[in-house]
């Protein structure tokens, strides 16, 4: 749908009026033959139909673009009034910044911003209800630290809240507690479990050094009966020598 003509100020040309809800065009888009529609009215219309609603031509939604130039600028200097005029706002300005104004317009119609509160309130208006609103949050007036969010909740019980409470920091500190314990004990299991694997490691390592150990004594009493029987034969030598 468009903007509403009578928001407009002064004449507003044919041609920039949307040709199926005949407001000024809004997100507007042209078809090849030239005839101009919202964006939200041409395509509600190509669900149903495959021709321009002015002149019956066929068109396809990949057919359609942007407004010419000239055209869109003779469309963003239109002045209007804002939408919130009903409600006290003066405000007339371009079709090309009412956007803008009309977000930030202090006379716009905004919800409460309080859990449960349906009252629609105007923007300049706001900080006032917040500060009377039946559904803002505070403090127990008691002094229990509990946070108010309705009027449901002032009467509340304050010894029950605490104990609520209570009950919450005993269940969450026993669950760190849990977690803590889970976690001391998998990291205990995961040492235990490397040192078996290094105590299996030096086991072998020593097993292995004490073979090799063997083979080293082994080895030194070969060459110590070697020598002997060496030196045996050198003293036979000697003494055949001797002899001779």
């Amino acid at each position: 749908m468009g903007y509403d003509i009578e928001r407009f100020v002064g004449y507003v040309n044919e041609g920039l009026l949307c040709s199926i809800c005949r407001d000024v065009l809004e997100d507007p888009l042209q078809a090849p033959c030239e005839h101009a529609f919202c964006t939200a009215c041409i395509h509600g219309w190509l669900v149903h139909h495959s021709n321009c609603p002015e002149d019956r031509q066929m068109i396809d939604v990949s057919l359609l673009r942007p407004l010419y130039r000239y055209m869109k600028n003779d469309l963003n200097r239109l002045q209007l009034h804002c939408k919130n005029s009903e409600y006290g706002c003066e405000m007339v300005c371009s079709l090309e910044s009412i956007d803008r104004h009309e977000r930030e317009c202090e006379y716009s119609q905004i919800p409460c911003s309080n859990a449960g509160c349906t009252v629609q309130i105007e923007r300049r208006n706001l900080d006032g209800h917040l500060a009377v609103c039946e559904y803002r949050s505070r403090e127990c007036p008691n002094g229990c630290g509990y946070t108010i969010l309705s009027a449901e909740d002032t009467q509340h019980n304050c010894v029950a809240e605490l104990r609520t409470e209570l009950e919450l920091l005993r269940s969450e500190m026993i669950c760190r507690v849990e977690e803590a314990k889970h976690e001391m004990e998998s990291r205990l299991d995961s040492q235990r479990r490397h040192m078996v694997q290094k105590e299996s490691i030096l086991q072998n390592e020593i097993e292995e050094l004490k073979s090799q150990m063997s083979r080293m004594m082994s080895d030194v009493r070969s060459l110590m009966a070697a020598e002997r029987q060496h030196r045996q034969e050198l003293e036979q030598a000697e003494l055949e020598k001797r002899e001779l």
